[in-house]
């Protein structure tokens, strides 16, 4: 059985959703980002335990198919964000649409009426975190940021992050005022 699950965000989630499940007596079979596959198959009683063991860590159980696809859609987007690598010409809208085996009009849709922003404004905000993790580094100055995110030039990267942050990427990193935003809450 495949359980959907709010709030993995990150390799840790994945750790922590697995430990706990595995905790309740469940084989979990695969796990990735916003879904965990168990056996056996919980029943009413266990999935309220299931429930009751992930809310106090932020994590939700979902049962409405539309709630479903929009963690979906998040967690390809948050896989994506992070996976970024040079010279990567991901569409995000073709990207999704794929692995969704949707089109991508119902897919913006549907995440607009749920989220009350666009994924397109969801893709920007999740960049935008990860260039601030990047700058933190120190290891890439902002054109080779730029290029590994995708951006077509370091202005353009400097354009999106100002109008999100208010800053500039090179304000943000001599700040040394490390304004980052929980990848849960975007």
């Amino acid at each position: 059985m495949t359980l959907y699950i709010k709030n993995m965000v990150c390799s840790r989630c994945i750790l922590v959703v697995r430990h706990h499940l595995e905790q309740l007596g469940f084989r979990v079979d695969d796990i990735k980002l916003g879904s965990a596959n168990i056996s056996p198959a919980p029943g009413a009683q266990a999935i309220a335990a299931i429930s009751s063991v992930f809310e106090p860590l932020g994590f939700e159980l979902l049962n409405d198919r539309k709630e479903k696809l929009v963690q979906e859609i998040k967690s390809l987007v948050i896989e994506k964000v992070r996976a970024l690598k040079p010279d990567d010409a991901t569409v995000f809208s073709e990207y999704l649409a794929t692995n969704l085996g949707r089109e991508y009009s119902y897919l913006s849709r549907l995440f607009s009426e749920a989220e009350g922003t666009t994924i397109e404004k969801f893709i920007i905000l999740h960049k935008v975190e990860r260039v601030k993790e990047l700058l933190e580094y120190g290891e890439l100055n902002i054109n080779e940021i730029a290029y590994q995110m995708g951006y077509s030039s370091g202005a353009h990267l400097s354009a999106q992050f100002k109008n999100v942050t208010g800053i500039t990427p090179r304000q943000y990193k001599t700040s040394g005022e490390w304004g980052r935003v929980a990848i849960d809450t975007i």
